[in-house]
């Protein structure tokens, strides 16, 4: 008698796996994608607590797609799933800006050093430059959403010239991270952030070739924009009060 291992085996199992639907999927990563990018900017504030119905009236989408955003959002730690109440937007304390911070101004000196020679300096300029643009035509919120897109792709220009991968997806995380501390701190207090000239100095640095003046120069960056954004997270969630429960991200992946 020869052995059938299809008779060990649950029927479910053995049934050919159905993907979902290719428009389904682009579906609900728009979805992901739009969604994240308010969570990032504070447009939904954290602390706060939404529901399924309020997301697919507020972003035009269906159940489907909708659910699909969560469980991502839900995984990367910025929504928690409340039983029969819907979903609770993390909220941000000043221990997240420690962290971020701490990791940061270990991390960006060290990409800082491994990019010199090999960074794009002209990208770099530009992103520079965009950092700077006024926009006066728009609202404090969308000129805060201009600058963290061009200083973040400052950031990760140089993280990706180190050559090290693992270095510049944790950064890129971190620097999600910091969208919302900026965000919070800087939107709700009505100011836009200052970068001074520590862009231009550690281009002049990479221009050259100096990887260990680059370095002191990111983390001088880094200690000054944390000083400036532990005020302002500080502020906000004074003025807040108790109304804002101070879950951390992490709390929330438990």
């Amino acid at each position: 008698m020869t052995y059938d291992e299809s008779q060990t085996r649950s029927p479910d199992l053995l049934a050919p796996l159905t993907p979902a639907p290719v428009s389904t999927v682009l579906r609900g990563d728009d979805a992901y994608e739009r969604i994240r990018r308010d969570l990032l900017s504070c447009k939904l504030m954290p602390g706060s607590t939404v529901t399924e119905s309020q997301l697919m009236a507020a972003y035009d989408i269906g159940k489907t797609s909708c659910r699909i955003a969560l469980v991502r959002l839900v995984h990367e730690g910025f929504v928690r799933s409340l039983p029969r109440q819907g979903y609770r937007i993390a909220a941000i304390t000043l221990k997240d800006v420690e962290e971020v911070f701490a990791l940061r101004v270990q991390l960006e000196p060290l990409a800082a050093r491994l990019a010199c020679g090999r960074v794009d300096v002209e990208l770099l300029r530009r992103l520079e430059a965009a950092c700077r643009v006024p926009h006066p035509e728009r609202a404090l919120s969308a000129q805060i959403d201009v600058f963290l897109d061009a200083n973040r792709e400052f950031h990760l220009a140089i993280a990706a010239a180190s050559g090290n991968e693992r270095l510049h997806r944790t950064l890129a995380s971190l620097l999600d991270e910091m969208s919302r501390l900026v965000a919070l701190g800087f939107g709700v207090q009505g100011t836009k952030p200052e970068i001074k000239h520590d862009h231009n100095a550690m281009i002049d640095a990479f221009i050259a070739g100096d990887g260990r003046r680059a370095e002191t120069i990111a983390r001088r960056h880094i200690e000054t924009f944390q000083s400036m954004t532990m005020e302002k997270v500080y502020a906000s969630l004074s003025s807040a009060g108790a109304s804002l429960p101070l879950y951390t991200v992490a709390e929330l992946r438990r």
